[in-house]
């Protein structure tokens, strides 16, 4: 991840990965559905749920950022970042339930009732134009990610991110294209071999694979709306940083979590020299808070207490 500030992440404005999968989807969903409708395919119809769905989860995480950007005000005086992690955990909710559920179903009940497909040829048309937009989507995501994730690994990074909307259109797009090559490969079988419930199938693999999505993504957004801290590097260099001024003998206690993506709450427990008097220790304080401040922009509020 991108830690110019010392080891606290430095998100990136992915609204543009999520402004380009939203445009996508609402194209893609309405041509899948049109073409499931006309060729009778469940895998097709399942592929026009998955994209509606996408489209409904990135208009959630677009309504999310506005709500975690309103001011600070007398019942929330820490703000309302943590309206982000909320809307990414229902987004979570809403890839299980109504993309994987949903699929499986679908999938399930043309297996047991199977439908001879009509003329495939619009259903390879629209897979392959939505390969080729959900792939374009992807790459933007992926691009976005990798200016956050830095060195590290996609999963270590994915871990460690305290931005969901970083990592969930790359896991939403990822999905998507490789739900995609499942129907356009199982669909294929279907035409060539006669045989309907692989179409069907085509529908519940879907579905298993937006169901293993969600549980990711319903773990990490759980993780963050609970309460993530900072990472064990950074407490250590503040406890350095605090030490650096001459009126503090040990840091005793710290607690930290992310309010937002962008706001960090930091509070120390701090043992200073004990022939300094209250106005001098509330000097050394001041000091201190700026130090920490300037060295990591996101710490937006530092609350110290004298041992």
């Amino acid at each position: 991840m991108v830690s110019g500030d010392g080891g606290i992440m430095k998100p990136i404005n992915n609204q543009k990965s999520i402004y380009s999968a939203l445009i996508a989807n609402i194209l893609i969903a309405i041509t899948k559905f049109i073409a499931g409708f006309f060729t009778n395919s469940s895998s097709m119809i399942s592929e026009g749920i998955h994209s509606t769905v996408d489209t409904s989860n990135q208009l959630l995480i677009l309504y999310g950022i506005k709500q975690s950007k309103k001011k600070a005000d007398r019942h929330h005086p820490f703000g309302y970042g943590k309206e982000l992690y909320f809307w990414s955990f229902i987004v979570s909710i809403l890839i299980f339930s109504l993309g994987g559920a949903l699929s499986i179903y679908q999938g399930v009940t043309h297996i047991i009732h199977p439908l001879h497909m009509g003329n495939p040829l619009w259903n390879y048309v629209v897979l392959l134009l939505s390969l080729i937009f959900e792939g374009s989507s992807l790459i933007i995501a992926a691009k976005e990610f990798n200016k956050t994730r830095g060195e590290m690994s996609w999963w270590n990074a994915i871990v460690n991110s305290k931005d969901p909307t970083s990592f969930l259109v790359v896991f939403e797009d990822g999905a998507a294209v490789l739900g995609l090559l499942i129907v356009m490969l199982l669909m294929g079988l279907s035409h060539i071999l006669n045989i309907p419930e692989l179409d069907g199938l085509a529908s519940v693999l879907v579905g298993l694979l937006l169901v293993g999505a969600s549980f990711i993504l319903a773990r990490e957004s759980r993780s963050l709306l609970m309460g993530e801290g900072i990472a064990i590097e950074t407490q250590k260099k503040i406890s350095q940083l605090v030490l650096k001024d001459n009126a503090a003998l040990a840091v005793k206690n710290m607690l930290s979590t992310y309010q937002s993506p962008n706001e960090v709450i930091l509070m120390l427990v701090v043992d200073f020299e004990d022939n300094l008097d209250t106005e001098e220790i509330t000097a050394a304080i001041d000091r201190i808070t700026a130090s920490i401040k300037s060295t990591f922009p996101l710490v937006r509020f530092v609350f110290i207490q004298p041992s």
